[in-house]
């Protein structure tokens, strides 16, 4: 492309975070591609199915309520499993969402391309099937990118929204970003089971037409640092997770442990466990999705900025898996970086400098709080293995005693329990648990 035909931006790969930023630029009159590798937006595109409202109506305005979304959450549910027993941590129905529901379940197929077309209509160019292959660079600066298709495409700044799936390495090729390790990514695959509405709603207890979550740790991925989950959309069920890649490929098990972690293995498992079972019981799949999820934390995050480019969502590591949000930080850092643009194109100037913007407005904002405070969750699972295998199988034996009535006194059956914590570890499980939970909601800063 000449010089003349330059962009002001190319936003590489249209999910929740580049299309964010590509509406917020073109909205503001700058010159945007929007480049997809999948034949349309979405058709590519992975993730496990709950999407913020809040956030997309920052972005879109009142447009939301026209998003192709599925169920609003009205219930969600936390689940600790063993192999015989579901144990129900959490179980919250907020009836004030019916009203002003925050949270949807969506279709990343459906979703991705309805965003993708308010895009179009802000005046984004929508370039699908479409590989960038590397990013372009002159005098050490980014100022393009090099595609299969459409050759070579310039601009002012590129902004890289690419994930971090098979073949996203932009800026570890380009010498930008170091390579991940696999104990900073999880492995996650997805089943769409086709399931009459009635049928979801009867199982799930909803009213009709609206949604609930259930998240399931511990046995669910075989006491892997991960979770499982089932979201329930308008005709078809979410049901699927994962869990750390280190985990998955840990060369010092044997090859038959290491079949039973296989992404396939972990969702047979959770699919015929008995409390699963019968939820899904009927249903046909339709669809089988995979990807990688970053779960490294606050310092596994990158450089998100530098002479002629910055760095959203996914690719910028920023995912929270305590509380399963990625969307709502893919398109927050999406619509910062699309407003720091345009401050640097009414500058003229994006340099480094002007572009560390971008970075200075995240730390100030609930994304990187959020980062920084959950910055050990996933270390702290994946070095204390017993709180997703041992310590759950206890608290089974335990709540099995205490419920079944069969003639011995509850004063015994008190004596039971606490000689089976004794013995099994019970005091050193309260004492990691308590740590555990103290990690997790610690105030911030401290």
């Amino acid at each position: 492309m000449a010089e003349e035909e330059k962009l002001d931006a190319i936003v590489v790969g249209a999910g929740p975070a580049g299309t964010a930023a590509a509406i917020t630029m073109a909205r503001a009159g700058l010159q945007v591609a929007l480049i997809e590798k999948g034949a349309q937006p979405g058709s590519k595109n992975v993730m496990g199915g709950i999407l913020y409202t809040h956030y997309l109506e920052q972005v879109v305005g009142d447009d939301w309520k026209t998003a192709a979304l599925e169920r609003p959450i009205i219930e969600e549910q936390r689940w600790m499993m063993t192999d015989q027993a579901a144990i129900r941590l959490l179980g919250y129905k907020n009836l004030r969402n019916r009203e002003r529901p925050h949270s949807y379940s969506v279709l990343r197929a459906r979703f991705d391309a309805w965003f993708a077309q308010k895009a179009e209509e802000a005046g984004a160019f929508v370039i699908p099937e479409t590989v960038v292959e590397e990013l372009i660079l002159k005098d050490g600066r980014v100022v393009g990118v090099r595609t299969g298709r459409e050759g070579d495409l310039l601009a002012d700044v590129v902004v890289v929204c690419e994930g971090i799936g098979l073949g996203s390495h932009l800026l570890e090729k380009a010498g930008l970003k170091k390579p991940l390790r696999a104990n900073q990514v999880a492995m996650a695959v997805k089943e769409i089971i086709a399931l009459d509405p009635g049928l979801i709603e009867a199982r799930f207890n909803c009213e009709p037409g609206e949604g609930a979550s259930i998240e399931c740790f511990g046995s669910a991925t075989r006491g892997l640092s991960g979770f499982m989950f089932i979201y329930t959309n308008k005709e078809t069920l979410s049901v699927g997770g994962g869990a750390l890649l280190s985990e998955m490929s840990d060369v010092r098990l044997s090859r038959d442990e290491l079949a039973r972690r296989t992404p396939n293995a972990l969702m047979n498992h959770f699919k015929s466990h008995p409390a699963i079972k019968p939820l899904i019981q009927g249903g046909e799949t339709v669809e089988y999705l995979a990807k990688m999820i970053p779960e490294g934390g606050y310092k596994a995050i990158p450089k998100v900025y530098g002479p002629g480019y910055l760095v959203c969502g996914d690719a910028a590591m920023l995912s929270n898996p305590v509380h399963r949000e990625g969307s709502n930080l893919a398109m927050e850092s999406g619509r910062i970086a699309g407003e720091t643009v345009i401050h640097a194109k009414e500058k003229g100037d994006f340099g480094e400098a002007s572009l560390r913007e971008y970075r200075m407005r995240l730390d100030r904002t609930w994304v990187m709080a959020d980062m920084k405070k959950y910055d050990g969750a996933v270390p702290l699972l994946e070095h204390n293995p017993q709180l997703l295998g041992k310590y759950p199988r206890l608290l089974d034996l335990a709540l099995d005693e205490f419920f079944r009535v069969d003639g011995v006194s509850k004063w015994e059956k008190q004596r039971r329990i606490v000689r089976m914590f004794r013995k099994h570890g019970g005091v050193r499980m309260i004492l990691d648990t308590a740590k555990a939970g103290w990690t997790l909601a610690r105030p911030f800063g401290r």
